[in-house]
């Protein structure tokens, strides 16, 4: 199995607090990696696998968070984290939605819903990725604890 990380870590390395990382698996997770990369601006953290197959992949999201995602698996009962391919959808935090939304545009990713200010004070675009996972962009950071 190969290793690819974004930069060495060393104990000093500083991880990051607590957070929640979604999961998916995808048909095609090395396209589906360069995609959100391409489009979207996630950074690949780290990459576990061997040839097309993604055993393990982490993908930061700049301001915080991320995803992890693998290759979907036949079908099989010793798999514990079953998955189905295009069956995810998440809202993702931005600063900047319009630049986001023509960078999805411009790397072919499909519009679902054009950019809008909501009722609630957020400026938002949807857009569904290749594997057809759906995906929401905005400003809305939800409420104050």
């Amino acid at each position: 199995m190969t290793a690819t990380t974004s930069t060495d870590k060393t104990p000093t390395d500083k991880t990051p607090p607590p957070q929640v990382w979604p999961t998916l698996r995808a048909a095609d997770a090395p396209a589906l990696i360069a995609f959100l990369v391409d489009a979207f601006g996630f950074e690949v953290s780290c990459r576990y696998g061997d040839g097309d197959i993604v055993h393990h992949a982490e993908l930061a999201w700049p301001p915080g968070g991320g995803i992890m995602l693998g290759s979907a698996r036949p079908d099989d009962d010793a798999d514990n984290w079953s998955l189905r391919p295009g069956g995810f959808g998440a809202y993702v935090v931005t600063d900047d939605p319009d630049a986001l939304c023509a960078r999805a545009r411009a790397a072919g990713a499909e519009i679902t819903a054009e950019l809008h200010d909501t009722d609630y004070g957020s400026r938002d675009f949807a857009a569904r990725d290749p594997e057809g996972n759906r995906w929401s962009f905005g400003t809305y950071r939800g409420e104050a604890r």
